[in-house]
Order: C-alpha cells, then sequence, then structure tokens
C-alpha cells in the first residue's frame, strides 16, 4: 500500500493554510483597531458631519461674489456698429434647438469683437425673430484688403423654448440682412 498525504499537508496545500492562517489573523487584529474608523486616516472623515446653520434672510449677499473694490473701470456701452454686408445665414439643427450662424463683411480689415445682437428683447414679432451683426470698428485701418480679410463670423444658440413661435429668423447689416424659414 502507498503512503498518500492528506491535501491539506502537501506543499501547495501547506501555502494555503499559511495564507488562510494569516488572514484570519490579520482579520481578527484588524477588528480590535475599532480607533480606525473614528481616524483621520480614513477618508469617509475628511470633512466631517454636516451640522444645520441660522441663514439670516436680510443678508441678500451672495458670500462667493467679491465686494466692488475702488479703482475697477466702469463697464463701457458696446462700441459695435453693423456690418457693411451680411453674406451668409445659416442656421444647424443641434440637440435642443438651433444654432444660428452669420458671416458679414466689413468696409475695412481689423474689425473685432463681433457680436449677434438681438432685437426687440429677443422675442419673436408676427413670427420673426430678428438680430444684427454688428462689429467694433478699428481706431487706425490697415487697409481695405480683400474679402476673406474682411470677413467676420458670429453665432448665438437657441433653445426650443426660444424657437417656439418663430417662423423665420433674420440678420440684419448696414446694407442688407438675411432671412431664413422654417
Amino acid at each position: 500500500m502507498r503512503n498518500i498525504r492528506p491535501p491539506a499537508l502537501t506543499h501547495r496545500g501547506r501555502t494555503a493554510n499559511a495564507r488562510t492562517a494569516l488572514a484570519l489573523c490579520s482579520l481578527l487584529a484588524l477588528t480590535g483597531c475599532g480607533g480606525l474608523a473614528n481616524s483621520v486616516v480614513n477618508p469617509m472623515n475628511w470633512f466631517g458631519n454636516s451640522r444645520s446653520q441660522a441663514v439670516d434672510p436680510r443678508a441678500a449677499t451672495n458670500p462667493l461674489i467679491p465686494p466692488p473694490r475702488l479703482g475697477r473701470r466702469p463697464v463701457l456701452p458696446y462700441a459695435g456698429q453693423p456690418v457693411s454686408q451680411i453674406t451668409d445665414l445659416k442656421i444647424e439643427r443641434v440637440p435642443g434647438g438651433a444654432l444660428v450662424r452669420v458671416t458679414g463683411l466689413t468696409d475695412v480689415i481689423g474689425y473685432y469683437d463681433v457680436r449677434l445682437e438681438e432685437e426687440n428683447e429677443g422675442l419673436p414679432v408676427k413670427g420673426v425673430l430678428s438680430y444684427t451683426l454688428k462689429a467694433v470698428r478699428p481706431a487706425q485701418t490697415v487697409g481695405v484688403g480683400g474679402a476673406a480679410a474682411r470677413q467676420v463670423t458670429a453665432a448665438t444658440s437657441l433653445t426650443e423654448q426660444e424657437l417656439e413661435g418663430v417662423r423665420q429668423i433674420t440678420v440684419r447689416g448696414a446694407s442688407n440682412q438675411r432671412s431664413s424659414r422654417r
């Protein structure tokens, strides 16, 4: 008859038993360390518990907005003027609304701060939503230049709620306007 060792006494079995014993000892040792749960080392305790505080309803100031400082420059009104010519108007459907993209042509090179300003406070009048393409003319002009150098583009997004009741979008310039219908 052959001498057969039980599986727990084989080489692999000893290693597995040793690992199991070590894991059980570690588990027993850690259960005695209840102070670790309340320790600074535990990331769940880094901010502590929340607590309720009374709020003064008369204080309408937001603590995240800094108070106005002395010496701050006043905000100047926008000095843009309508661009000479509107060359392109595209209305692209996007999730949740539309994107209105307008390209215009200025009379000289160097216009900056191009904006698509809404008319009628952004509300449609008889189903027509109107904008004006404006840009600020430079103090010193470089020259007339080619059409590609004088081209400016601006865009704005409209939500589905803003498009409700709108059948046409019109963008005006100094010498012409472009419209797009639904």
